[in-house]
């Protein structure tokens, strides 16, 4: 039996879709924020929705009038973001033409500066229509797409590619329509300078052992692809991107993410996540990398949370449910590292960066809770211990806090 059997009709998604592409009203966007009906597209869609990446005019409408009528959490998450220095429509670019993230020369904190501010203008310029965040966020695009044409440094430039890749397409879908934008020169840049290296990566993991890399370097190549894809009206990029999250040999793809499942006394689902015994940092991360994976997905139609019984929500639950404080079972993890695949273990969840407060939860709780009706409680209870989500500068000024866009208490509550 198919996936689109195995859910709801086509009909239902047919309505949804048409409620994302052609309403403005508050009946509109409450009804886009209270529908159930899970995507049901097989593979890439005959036709990408625009916007159609971490939003689409369902969030955007559901923000202007929740901000218009006063009401919380919208009016908090509005605030947050306007605060940001970065959201600011006097925000000046630094474009440069080589980025370098590892070793030698590293300048990639210009890069994801610039970034944040092009995305939280794009998002002001969206949710209040105010031209001069508008104008700023194109300026910002235009100017990196007419200077950068080189993403080096040692391994951590395909961090940097894939990281950075899929932020600036999101940041670019926001104002894809806009008139001074240069799309095709953007696209051109994404294409050139982002897709190879991600593409390398995900075919050649930089010649080392399949296992050698954590889930989040093979993650944000996907998204990275992926949101290539959607910008560009590309289903091939698209495609590749969701049948590596299926099937895909590094530890990116879903089961290698999450190798072991578990029901707590509690009756709770829970997923090991690849990263748990490293540090809790990089595991947090992963639930933005991943999330931001499933909701472009999501916005063009395919259900990748829940893809095999959810097993992506098995593992925010089991990220947040320790990261409360609560104990998690763990299952010793063994890989292959480096060019010979020598073997490594962890034995134990790590403790290292418990607690970190990263703005990634109210993406997956506003899917799993509000969208599926689904009972959610340890994401749920992470994502409002830490609300309202900010973005790139309320986090510090290193590369973690810029990890993620942010902004899930604006733009996913529902």
């Amino acid at each position: 039996m198919s996936r689109r059997e195995q859910h709801h009709p086509h009909t239902i998604e047919l309505s949804r879709r048409g409620l994302l592409k052609t309403t403005g009203g508050l009946a509109a966007a409450l009804a886009v924020g209270s529908a159930s009906a899970a995507p049901t597209a097989d593979a890439a869609p005959a036709s990408f929705t625009h916007p159609g990446m971490l939003h689409n005019w369902g969030d955007i409408n559901r923000a202007k009038v929740r901000i218009a009528a006063g009401t919380d959490p919208w009016l908090s998450g509005w605030k947050k973001l306007t605060a940001n220095s970065h959201a600011q429509s006097t925000w000046n670019p630094n474009p440069q033409a080589t980025i370098v993230r590892g070793g030698t020369g590293e300048n990639y904190g210009i890069l994801y500066n610039d970034i944040a501010a092009a995305y939280q203008n794009a998002l002001r310029w969206n949710v209040a229509g105010t031209s001069a965040h508008g104008d700023c966020a194109v300026r910002i695009l235009n100017a990196w797409a007419a200077t950068l044409t080189t993403v080096t440094g040692n391994a951590d430039r395909f961090l940097a590619a894939g990281i950075y890749g899929w932020q600036l397409a999101n940041a670019a879908e926001l104002v894809r329509d806009h008139a001074d934008f240069d799309l095709a020169a953007f696209q051109d840049l994404m294409v050139r300078v982002f897709h190879p290296l991600n593409n390398q990566f995900l075919t050649g993991h930089n010649d080392a052992c399949i296992t050698n890399y954590w889930a989040n370097w093979d993650l944000c190549n996907m998204a990275s692809i992926m949101a290539i894809g959607i910008l560009t009206d590309n289903a091939a990029k698209y495609d590749q991107a969701v049948t590596y999250f299926k099937s895909g040999a590094g530890n990116g793809s879903i089961e290698h993410a999450v190798p072991y499942l578990y029901t707590d006394a509690a009756g709770y689902a829970l997923g090991q996540w690849q990263e748990s015994g490293r540090d809790q940092a990089h595991s947090i991360m992963g639930m933005g990398q991943l999330g931001a994976l499933c909701e472009m997905a999501w916005n063009q139609g395919d259900d990748l949370y829940s893809y095999d019984d959810r097993r992506f929500m098995k593992a925010a639950q089991y990220v947040a449910k320790y990261n409360l404080g609560q104990d998690v079972p763990y299952t010793t993890y063994t890989w292959g590292s480096g060019q010979n695949c020598a073997q490594q273990s962890r034995t134990a969840v790590s403790a290292a960066s418990r607690g970190q407060v990263r703005p990634v939860w109210a993406m997956l709780h506003y899917h799993y809770n509000r969208r599926l009706h689904l009972d959610d409680r340890h994401i749920a209870q992470m994502c409002y211990s830490v609300a309202p989500e900010g973005g790139g500068g309320d986090y510090g000024s290193t590369s973690g806090g810029y990890d993620q866009l942010g902004f899930g208490t604006l733009m996913y509550a529902k």
